[in-house]
Protein backbone atom coordinates (compact mmCIF):
# COMPACT_ATOMS: atom_id res chain seq x y z
CA UNK A 1 0.00 0.00 0.00
CA UNK A 2 1.46 2.95 -1.31
CA UNK A 3 2.01 6.14 1.61
CA UNK A 4 0.23 9.55 1.67
CA UNK A 5 2.65 11.70 3.79
CA UNK A 6 5.83 9.85 3.13
CA UNK A 7 8.53 9.21 0.99
CA UNK A 8 10.41 5.96 1.63
CA UNK A 9 14.34 5.16 -0.61
CA UNK A 10 16.42 2.22 0.02
CA UNK A 11 20.03 2.58 -1.16
CA UNK A 12 22.79 0.46 0.02
CA UNK A 13 21.20 -1.08 3.27
CA UNK A 14 20.18 2.10 4.18
CA UNK A 15 16.28 2.87 3.98
CA UNK A 16 15.41 6.89 4.50
CA UNK A 17 11.83 7.69 5.99
CA UNK A 18 11.48 11.05 4.97
CA UNK A 19 7.78 12.73 6.64
CA UNK A 20 6.63 14.47 3.72
CA UNK A 21 4.07 17.70 4.47
CA UNK A 22 5.93 20.63 3.49
CA UNK A 23 2.83 22.81 3.51
CA UNK A 24 2.10 21.96 6.95
CA UNK A 25 6.46 21.75 7.62
CA UNK A 26 5.95 17.84 8.34
CA UNK A 27 3.60 18.14 11.35
CA UNK A 28 2.36 14.66 12.90
CA UNK A 29 -1.40 14.44 12.41
CA UNK A 30 -2.70 10.91 13.49
CA UNK A 31 -2.47 9.60 9.80
CA UNK A 32 1.05 10.25 9.30
CA UNK A 33 1.62 8.47 12.89
CA UNK A 34 -0.12 5.74 11.51
CA UNK A 35 1.61 5.53 8.09
CA UNK A 36 5.17 5.75 10.08
CA UNK A 37 4.05 2.83 12.56
CA UNK A 38 3.70 0.96 9.12
CA UNK A 39 7.09 1.64 7.77
CA UNK A 40 8.78 0.99 10.97
CA UNK A 41 7.25 -2.36 11.08
CA UNK A 42 8.13 -3.16 7.36
CA UNK A 43 11.48 -1.73 7.55
CA UNK A 44 12.49 -4.08 11.07
CA UNK A 45 11.01 -6.88 9.22
CA UNK A 46 13.03 -6.40 6.32
CA UNK A 47 16.05 -8.24 6.33
CA UNK A 48 17.81 -6.00 3.66
CA UNK A 49 17.72 -2.85 5.35
CA UNK A 50 20.43 -2.66 8.38
CA UNK A 51 19.97 1.29 8.63
CA UNK A 52 17.44 3.80 8.68
CA UNK A 53 17.03 7.36 9.01
CA UNK A 54 14.21 9.99 9.34
CA UNK A 55 14.60 12.82 8.11
CA UNK A 56 11.45 15.73 6.62
CA UNK A 57 10.75 17.26 3.11
CA UNK A 58 11.70 21.24 2.66
CA UNK A 59 14.28 23.16 4.00
CA UNK A 60 12.07 24.90 6.56
CA UNK A 61 11.39 21.88 8.93
CA UNK A 62 12.00 18.31 10.13
CA UNK A 63 9.06 18.33 12.28
CA UNK A 64 7.60 21.88 13.27
CA UNK A 65 5.02 20.05 15.69
CA UNK A 66 1.81 18.30 15.72
CA UNK A 67 -1.24 19.31 13.72
CA UNK A 68 -3.10 21.38 16.63
CA UNK A 69 -6.44 21.63 15.10
CA UNK A 70 -6.65 17.71 15.35
CA UNK A 71 -7.15 18.08 19.10
CA UNK A 72 -8.22 21.68 19.71
CA UNK A 73 -11.43 20.09 21.22
CA UNK A 74 -10.29 16.81 23.00
CA UNK A 75 -11.65 15.73 25.99
CA UNK A 76 -9.36 14.83 29.41
CA UNK A 77 -10.08 11.26 27.87
CA UNK A 78 -9.14 11.74 24.24
CA UNK A 79 -5.92 13.60 25.40
CA UNK A 80 -4.91 10.29 27.42
CA UNK A 81 -5.64 8.16 24.48
CA UNK A 82 -3.73 10.56 21.71
CA UNK A 83 -0.68 10.32 23.88
CA UNK A 84 -0.27 6.91 24.55
CA UNK A 85 -1.54 5.82 21.38
CA UNK A 86 1.34 7.98 19.88
CA UNK A 87 3.55 6.73 22.12
CA UNK A 88 3.16 3.34 21.16
CA UNK A 89 2.72 3.24 17.74
CA UNK A 90 5.30 6.02 16.69
CA UNK A 91 8.32 7.07 19.81
CA UNK A 92 8.34 3.78 21.82
CA UNK A 93 8.54 1.81 18.58
CA UNK A 94 11.27 4.42 17.03
CA UNK A 95 13.51 3.63 20.11
CA UNK A 96 12.81 0.18 20.06
CA UNK A 97 13.96 -0.85 16.57
CA UNK A 98 15.94 -3.68 16.72
CA UNK A 99 18.18 -1.28 13.94
CA UNK A 100 19.47 1.61 14.50
CA UNK A 101 17.36 4.96 13.68
CA UNK A 102 19.26 8.47 13.13
CA UNK A 103 17.14 11.59 12.94
CA UNK A 104 18.43 13.68 10.34
CA UNK A 105 16.87 17.33 11.63
CA UNK A 106 16.53 20.35 9.14
CA UNK A 107 15.17 23.01 10.59
CA UNK A 108 12.58 23.45 12.67
CA UNK A 109 12.48 20.41 15.40
CA UNK A 110 9.60 21.34 17.57
CA UNK A 111 6.77 19.79 19.98
CA UNK A 112 6.53 16.30 18.47
CA UNK A 113 9.46 16.84 15.77
CA UNK A 114 11.67 17.24 18.67
CA UNK A 115 10.38 14.06 20.46
CA UNK A 116 10.69 12.73 17.18
CA UNK A 117 13.96 13.21 16.92
CA UNK A 118 14.52 12.25 20.42
CA UNK A 119 13.12 8.82 20.34
CA UNK A 120 15.67 8.42 17.65
CA UNK A 121 19.12 6.50 18.36
CA UNK A 122 20.95 9.74 17.82
CA UNK A 123 20.66 12.94 16.16
CA UNK A 124 22.10 14.92 13.33
CA UNK A 125 20.87 18.42 13.20
CA UNK A 126 21.64 21.04 10.49
CA UNK A 127 23.34 24.48 11.05
CA UNK A 128 20.01 26.19 10.80
CA UNK A 129 18.46 24.07 13.24
CA UNK A 130 16.03 24.69 16.31
CA UNK A 131 14.93 22.76 18.30
CA UNK A 132 12.15 23.35 21.39
CA UNK A 133 9.08 21.92 23.17
CA UNK A 134 6.91 25.05 23.36
CA UNK A 135 3.95 23.17 24.69
CA UNK A 136 2.90 24.92 27.56
CA UNK A 137 2.54 27.88 25.36
CA UNK A 138 -0.73 26.06 24.25
CA UNK A 139 -1.64 25.13 27.69
CA UNK A 140 -0.49 21.40 27.54
CA UNK A 141 2.69 19.21 28.31
CA UNK A 142 4.56 17.57 25.76
CA UNK A 143 2.82 14.31 25.47
CA UNK A 144 4.84 11.96 23.66
CA UNK A 145 7.56 11.21 25.55
CA UNK A 146 9.63 14.83 25.93
CA UNK A 147 9.62 15.15 29.60
CA UNK A 148 11.34 11.93 29.99
CA UNK A 149 13.71 12.13 27.00
CA UNK A 150 14.83 15.53 27.19
CA UNK A 151 15.89 15.25 31.12
CA UNK A 152 17.82 12.00 30.27
CA UNK A 153 19.62 13.78 27.25
CA UNK A 154 20.45 16.82 29.31
CA UNK A 155 19.59 16.44 32.81
CA UNK A 156 16.52 18.01 34.56
CA UNK A 157 17.58 21.31 35.47
CA UNK A 158 18.06 22.17 31.79
CA UNK A 159 15.38 20.12 30.46
CA UNK A 160 13.06 22.13 33.10
CA UNK A 161 14.48 24.89 31.15
CA UNK A 162 13.18 24.46 28.34
CA UNK A 163 10.07 23.06 28.85
CA UNK A 164 8.91 25.81 31.33
CA UNK A 165 10.13 28.69 28.68
CA UNK A 166 8.14 27.02 25.98
CA UNK A 167 8.72 28.75 22.58
CA UNK A 168 11.12 31.01 24.62
CA UNK A 169 13.25 27.88 25.40
CA UNK A 170 13.73 26.95 22.01
CA UNK A 171 17.63 26.44 21.29
CA UNK A 172 20.10 26.78 17.93
CA UNK A 173 21.90 23.64 16.88
CA UNK A 174 25.13 25.01 18.56
CA UNK A 175 23.46 24.85 22.01
CA UNK A 176 21.51 21.45 21.20
CA UNK A 177 25.08 20.10 20.40
CA UNK A 178 26.44 21.46 23.40
CA UNK A 179 24.07 20.32 26.02
CA UNK A 180 24.07 16.39 24.01
CA UNK A 181 20.53 16.59 22.33
CA UNK A 182 22.11 15.99 18.45
CA UNK A 183 25.83 14.24 17.85
CA UNK A 184 26.98 16.18 14.99
CA UNK A 185 25.82 19.68 13.13
CA UNK A 186 26.53 20.26 9.85
CA UNK A 187 25.82 22.78 6.99
CA UNK A 188 22.46 22.13 5.38
CA UNK A 189 23.57 21.09 2.20
CA UNK A 190 25.44 18.85 3.59
CA UNK A 191 22.88 17.04 6.43
CA UNK A 192 22.10 14.02 4.61
CA UNK A 193 25.38 13.08 3.45
CA UNK A 194 26.48 13.33 6.91
CA UNK A 195 24.04 11.21 7.77
CA UNK A 196 24.30 8.87 5.29
CA UNK A 197 27.77 8.06 5.59
CA UNK A 198 27.44 7.22 9.70
CA UNK A 199 25.09 5.03 8.35
CA UNK A 200 27.13 3.60 5.92
CA UNK A 201 29.54 2.72 8.64
CA UNK A 202 27.17 1.81 10.83
CA UNK A 203 25.28 -0.77 8.21
CA UNK A 204 29.15 -2.77 8.29
CA UNK A 205 28.79 -4.23 11.49
CA UNK A 206 26.54 -7.33 12.45
CA UNK A 207 22.86 -6.44 13.06
CA UNK A 208 22.53 -8.63 15.41
CA UNK A 209 25.15 -7.07 17.43
CA UNK A 210 23.31 -3.66 16.92
CA UNK A 211 20.16 -5.05 17.72
CA UNK A 212 21.28 -6.66 20.94
CA UNK A 213 23.71 -3.14 22.01
CA UNK A 214 19.70 -1.16 21.14
CA UNK A 215 18.31 -3.22 23.99
CA UNK A 216 21.43 -3.27 26.41
CA UNK A 217 21.27 0.84 26.53
CA UNK A 218 17.52 1.21 26.20
CA UNK A 219 17.19 -1.26 29.37
CA UNK A 220 19.05 1.19 31.29
CA UNK A 221 16.43 3.72 31.02
CA UNK A 222 13.43 0.89 31.73
CA UNK A 223 12.05 1.47 35.13
CA UNK A 224 12.49 -1.94 37.58
CA UNK A 225 15.18 -3.44 34.72
CA UNK A 226 18.83 -4.24 35.63
CA UNK A 227 20.57 -2.73 32.39
CA UNK A 228 23.70 -4.62 33.82
CA UNK A 229 22.36 -7.87 33.71
CA UNK A 230 20.54 -7.28 30.53
CA UNK A 231 23.47 -6.34 29.07
CA UNK A 232 25.33 -10.03 30.04
CA UNK A 233 21.91 -11.33 28.99
CA UNK A 234 22.66 -9.90 25.55
CA UNK A 235 26.42 -10.58 25.48
CA UNK A 236 25.71 -14.12 26.08
CA UNK A 237 23.05 -14.32 23.04
CA UNK A 238 25.35 -13.00 20.78
CA UNK A 239 27.69 -15.63 20.97
CA UNK A 240 24.88 -18.15 19.47
CA UNK A 241 24.55 -16.38 16.08
CA UNK A 242 26.43 -16.70 13.05
CA UNK A 243 27.16 -13.14 12.83
CA UNK A 244 29.29 -14.01 16.06
CA UNK A 245 31.26 -17.00 14.47
CA UNK A 246 31.80 -14.89 11.18
CA UNK A 247 33.29 -11.95 12.80
CA UNK A 248 35.45 -13.83 14.83
CA UNK A 249 36.34 -15.70 11.96
CA UNK A 250 36.98 -12.76 10.05
CA UNK A 251 39.05 -11.21 12.16
CA UNK A 252 41.82 -14.03 12.36
CA UNK A 253 41.77 -14.81 9.20
CA UNK A 254 42.18 -10.80 8.69
CA UNK A 255 39.40 -10.53 6.16
CA UNK A 256 36.54 -7.98 6.18
CA UNK A 257 33.31 -9.61 7.92
CA UNK A 258 29.96 -10.67 6.01
CA UNK A 259 27.21 -10.13 8.39
CA UNK A 260 24.01 -11.86 7.30
CA UNK A 261 21.98 -11.26 10.50
CA UNK A 262 21.62 -14.56 12.04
Amino acid sequence: MPYTNLLVTDADGIRTITINRPDQLNALNRATIDELDRALTEADADKSVRVLIITGSGAKAFVAGADIKEFAHFSIEEGRALSADGQKKLFNHVENMSKPVIAAVNGFALGGGLELAMSCHFRVASDNAKLGLPEVGLGVIPGYGGTQRLARLVGKGKAMEMIFLGGAGMIKAEEALQWGVVNHVVPQDQLMTKCNELASAIAKNSPTALGAAIRAVNAGYEPGVNGMQREIEEFGKCFGTADFKEGTSAFMEKRKANFTGA
